[in-house]
């Protein structure tokens, strides 16, 4: 199942997430593709996650750190990664057996392509959904469209290494949203290969999801995008489209601390605003 160098890395970061874990891990057990190596990254577990893994022995490499956050955890599977290319899932996610196969069929026809993602089923509390049209996936140059909101889910990735090499890895600053961060920079420099069939499980509900704690989202989306902005790097149409939504998330930024009474945050996100 593991060979020396794999073509595709798997990398489950997690936290106190052990009985959802197993389901994860066996979602990556049953593709129909066989070359690929799991590491699963535990960012500072509690619970029984070291259990869980140790049930799979030898086929899993895991890797306890201290609590660093998603980015972080994401990160060290990273930099210990064997395989050309990288697949993100998150523990609380599963995929569907022929995931990896085809998006490595689809990258493999499309050599120019570096990353590739899946359309999505949701679960919330138990009961599919349907997307929002927000939520709609795109492949191709896509930058733009993503702007408003992170439509590129970590587990519904494969990656190039090489691209890591040239935009960097996540944000560990980032608390939340360092994925957007991260698609903004990898979009804004390369085309994004799109399978148009759900591969991937993404469940929701559960009360530790960090969307789910954080008030005001797009505070980190804001500093993304001013991230964008400050390294002078994008198109002028791209550059004009990234200023109208960076002002656009201040205005309801300063909208809802002023609901909230507190008026240095909104001064604050003002001058973010007038400065671009």
């Amino acid at each position: 199942m593991i060979s020396t160098e794999p073509l595709v890395t798997v990398i489950i970061p997690t936290f106190n997430r052990a009985d959802m874990l197993k389901s994860a891990i066996d979602s990556v057990r049953r593709q129909n593709f066989s070359d690929w190596e799991l590491i699963v990254v535990d960012d500072g577990s509690t619970d029984h996650t070291r259990e869980v893994v140790a049930q799979f022995q030898d086929s899993i490499r895991y890797i306890y750190q201290k609590n660093q956050g998603p980015a972080a955890a994401r990160n060290t599977g990273i930099r210990h990664a064997r395989g050309r290319f990288i697949a993100f899932l998150d523990s609380d996610d599963q995929w569907l057996e022929n995931k990896l196969a085809e998006q490595i069929k689809v990258l493999s026809a499309q050599p120019e392509m570096k990353i590739c993602h899946t359309d999505e089923i949701w679960i919330r509390n138990g009961v599919r959904v349907n997307q929002k049209k927000i939520h709609q996936k795109y492949g191709g140059w896509i930058y733009q469209r993503c702007l408003p909101l992170c439509i590129i889910s970590p587990s519904a990735v494969v990656i190039h290494r090489d691209v890591f090499e040239k935009v960097g890895l996540f944000d560990e600053t980032m608390t939340v949203c360092e994925d957007y961060d991260l698609w903004l920079r990898v979009c804004h420099q390369f085309p994004v290969a799109f399978i148009e069939k759900p591969l991937i499980v993404k469940y929701g509900g559960h009360a530790d999801q960090l969307s789910r704690k954080f008030w005001g989202m797009d505070r980190f989306r804001v500093r993304a995008l001013g991230k964008m902005l400050e390294e002078k790097k994008l198109s002028p149409k791209d550059k004009d489209a990234t200023i109208r939504i960076l002002k656009k998330k201040c205005n309801i930024l300063i909208n809802g601390f002023e609901k909230r009474n507190n008026f240095e945050e909104a001064e604050k996100y003002r001058k973010i605003k007038n400065r671009f």
